[in-house]
């Protein structure tokens, strides 16, 4: 599922050659249909996440993946601007819950020391997503066009809807392979549909938030104009633009598996949530700083190639640990907690492929764009130390004064 999402949010990037020449659309025009999904996606993050919580993640997943699938479809039925983007919003509004969801899923079928790994693997599957449609939409593109790749992804999103609704349980003790062993080392079952205490739980994971809204501005940027970075920074033509662009995705693929892997590691050997979390997410964030700041320099093909590669990589190495986050702050209310996080890169979803159009109308610069990138991954370094993920959510409110969560 993470792959097939990210399939059909990237697909638009790689197809705006195709749509943008069409319509006769700007570079701001081209970010405005990048973003429009991002709106509803934004709003749905938490609405989806309680959902997930109160009704489960089978019923859920299954009416977000028949959603998605016919916006895909209808976004290659597109005959203009205005009905590109409202194709775009029908996209954000079922791939909404769709994280959250997962995050609630894996709750419970997820041991505790292998959060991490569950969280960078799945995670990994979407990046392979983000490497994959560049190659797949321009080899549709070549030999049909662009609207037959929407078709296409359309297509094997309602073939994984199905799959889903005939194989998923949402306990894992309804599971008819599930053995006993297996059980005794997964969560004890939550009670499904508790009241969520909206107000302490929003001011517990609001750093959490703005950490990933920081993650979030790189992830965007990135996914929304790496491909036509090369094409147009370098005067690439469109095969060679979309080699280049899979090969920095492929680094977020194993910077996500090796993320997950680390962070449960530093967990079983140090015992520490705060090392395991809060210390890997700031440093991967300072080794993506580092890795962007050449772009401001040199402007030489294979530098991009291999300073974006890095950043790219050094920035998903924080998916594993930042998604293991809520489960670790409040496994009970997982998917709203997960969703409340992941409103800070929907959030950035929506500003970073808009405003780094405008600079790139306006300035003609294709690295100006990372100058935000590099300032928000700052910022992230130093935030990710109030995340607090060892002290687990507590409903009792804190006194006055005392901004660190306390431990239940």
């Amino acid at each position: 599922m993470y792959f097939i999402t990210y399939l059909d949010r990237v697909n638009v990037s790689t197809a705006a050659d195709g749509f943008g020449k069409e319509f006769g659309l700007t570079k701001t025009q081209i970010g405005l249909v990048f973003s429009a999904f991002a709106y509803p996606y934004l709003i749905f993050q938490i609405i989806g996440g309680w959902v997930s919580d109160r009704f489960g993640a089978r019923r859920t997943l299954i009416a977000c993946g028949a959603l998605w699938a016919v916006a895909t479809i209808l976004t290659g039925l597109a005959g203009g601007l205005m009905s590109m983007l409202l194709a775009r919003l029908l996209l954000g509004l079922g791939e909404g819950a769709t994280f959250p969801a997962s995050t609630a899923a894996m709750s419970r079928w997820v041991a505790r020391e292998k959060r991490g790994f569950a969280q960078g693997i799945t995670h990994a599957a979407a990046r392979i997503g983000n490497a994959v449609a560049p190659a797949v939409v321009v080899a549709i593109m070549a030999s049909y066009g662009w609207r037959e790749s929407f078709y296409v992804c359309g297509a094997i999103s309602l073939a994984w809807v199905a799959l889903w609704a005939a194989t998923f349980t949402e306990f894992p003790k309804d599971h008819p392979r599930i053995t006993a062993e297996e059980t005794t080392v997964l969560p004890p079952p939550k009670p499904k549909g508790a009241a969520v205490p909206w107000g302490l739980l929003f001011r517990r994971m609001a750093p959490v938030t703005i950490v990933y809204f920081c993650y979030g501005w790189t992830l965007w940027l990135f996914l929304s104009w790496i491909p036509q970075y090369f094409l147009h920074s370098y005067s690439l033509d469109l095969k060679k633009s979309a080699l280049f662009a899979s090969s920095v995705f492929f680094a977020g693929v194993i910077g996500d598996t090796l993320g997950g892997l680390v962070t449960d590691r530093i967990l079983t050997r140090t015992g520490s949530l705060h090392k395991a979390r809060s210390v890997m997410v700031a440093v991967c964030m300072m080794l993506t700083l580092l890795s962007l700041l050449p772009l401001l320099w040199m402007h030489n093909l294979y530098v991009s190639l291999a300073c974006l590669s890095s950043g790219f990589f050094f920035a998903e190495m924080t998916i594993g640990p930042m998604w293991a986050v809520p489960m670790d702050i409040a496994p009970e209310f997982s998917g709203t907690a997960s969703g409340m996080m992941n409103t800070g890169s929907a959030l950035a979803a929506i500003i970073s492929p808009v405003l780094s159009g405008m600079l790139i109308d306006k300035f003609g610069s294709w690295e100006l764009p990372f100058v935000g990138s590099m300032l928000l991954m700052a910022a992230g370094v130093v935030l990710a130390f109030r995340m607090h993920p060892e002290a687990k959510f507590n409903t009792t409110p804190t006194p006055l004064g005392d901004a660190r969560p306390q431990a239940s």
